[in-house]
Formats: C-alpha cells, structure tokens, sequence
C-alpha cells in the first residue's frame, strides 16, 4: 500500500509539476540530457543571501525524470547552497520513494545531476552526486 502511495505521488509530480518554467535572469542555469532515454531538464536558480530563492526546472522525458525535478525543486527552494550542494543521490531517492531500477536511474537522478552542475559550473557524474 505504502509503494502504490508514492507511485500516486510521482504521478502528481509528473502530470501537476512544481516550479515548472523558467527565471530570467537566473544566478545559476544549467541544462543536460540523458542520451539514453531522450530526457531532458533545465534548472534555473535564483539565489538571494547564499539560499535559494527561486527554482525552476523545464525539460521532457519520462514521468520519473519529470517528477524527480518537481520534487527536487521542493526540496531545495529556501535552503542554503551549502545544504544543496551536500545532497546525495540517496536523499533525492528517498524523497522518490519508490524502488528505481538500475535503468531508471539515470532519469532519476537527471534533475540533481543538472542542478549540481549549474552550480559548480561543471558537469557532474553519477558518482559525483
């Protein structure tokens, strides 16, 4: 029962997204593709006293890689860069929920992987997160 709860939340997430478009100007933007699937997510920060102020994501793909950015954006919105760039693929994986197979992965950890990379200003790999 408890597994089905968050399938419906995912589901949430992908057909009602949170903080979906875009900020201009934005601090931070950064966008990125998973070539094995086709996603695709931006992320736009604005940041005011070293937090995040404003967050937004854009982009297409799969209902995992799309919900998995809603709910990051949740997640990060008001917390300091300190605390954002501190967050591991297992905090964003147990906000999912859900078990993600090793084929998923890369969708679910596409958002946090752009969000990351916007701010360092450097590509990021699954082993960096």
């Amino acid at each position: 029962m408890v597994d089905s709860l968050y399938r419906e939340i995912i589901l949430d997430h992908y057909r009602n997204p949170r903080n979906k478009g875009t900020l201009d100007p934005a601090d931070y933007s950064y966008e990125d593709t998973n070539p094995l699937c086709g996603d695709e997510v931006r992320i736009d920060l604005q940041v005011a006293d070293n937090h995040v102020a404003a967050i937004r994501f854009s982009g297409r793909g799969c209902a995992v890689s799309q919900a998995s950015a809603s709910i990051l954006t949740e997640m990060v919105e008001g917390k300091s860069l300190d605390d954002v760039k501190a967050l591991t693929k297992d905090d964003l994986l147990e906000e999912l929920g859900i078990p993600v197979s090793p084929a998923r992965l890369k969708c679910a950890l596409l958002g946090l992987k752009v969000l990351k990379a916007g701010i360092y200003g450097v590509d990021q790999t699954e082993d960096d997160l």
